[in-house]
């Protein structure tokens, strides 16, 4: 599938500040910018827990479409869902170790919501993948927390770093939990750009 040529006559736009997305969209396309949303997070009461992270990704997504009105924008956020809470980035690291506890010994859903936009063309979707965490002793939360990997990640863990060691088992996409599902975006990009 060759998203390349596809997108080579657009301006491509990822609205993340993250880093790791950044290296995962690179699978998809070679070219294209990294312009950061800035818009609030604040999440309406009447949002399902498993529809936040689309919601999210449309808020990011239309914060930069609006100033790049020509622009393909791709707007994404990632929550981490366990016993039907949202959990995003930690506070603090007493935050961070709370989450961890709550996530401990638990199969919980990692939820990537991504929202693509051109003109006046948007479509939405979401993917989520199944993750299970071995029991953790306390020296497990505080080593773990200690690293400071935590801090800047919904569900206080990296799936890419040390939290790798955490997992016990992940079911479905695995680039889904460290932020990006390259295979489902290049798909819908392609479906995207061919209409």
């Amino acid at each position: 599938m060759d998203t390349e040529n596809l997108l080579s006559e657009y301006d491509v736009i990822l609205a993340s500040a993250s880093p790791r997305r950044k290296e995962l969209m690179g699978l998809i396309c070679k070219d294209f910018r990294v312009i950061p949303s800035d818009c609030g997070e604040d999440i309406p009461e009447d949002i399902k827990p498993e529809m936040t992270a689309e919601y999210l990704s449309r808020i990011k997504c239309g914060c930069i479409s609006e100033v790049y009105r020509n622009a393909l924008v791709i707007g994404c956020d990632t929550v981490v869902l366990c016993d039907g809470k949202v959990l995003g980035k930690p506070e603090d690291e007493q935050d961070a170790a709370r989450m961890l506890r709550m996530l401990s010994g638990k199969t919980h859903q990692v939820i990537t919501g991504v929202t693509i936009s051109c003109g006046t063309k948007k479509s939405s979707f979401s993917v989520c993948t199944d993750v299970t965490f071995r029991t953790l002793s306390d020296e497990d939360i505080n080593d773990y927390v200690a690293t400071g990997e935590p801090m800047d990640k919904a569900g206080a863990y990296g799936i890419q770093g040390k939290g790798a060691l955490l997992a016990k088992k992940i079911n479905g996409d695995f680039f889904n939990v460290v932020g990006l599902p390259v295979s489902e975006l290049a798909a819908k990009l392609k479906n995207f750009t061919q209409k």
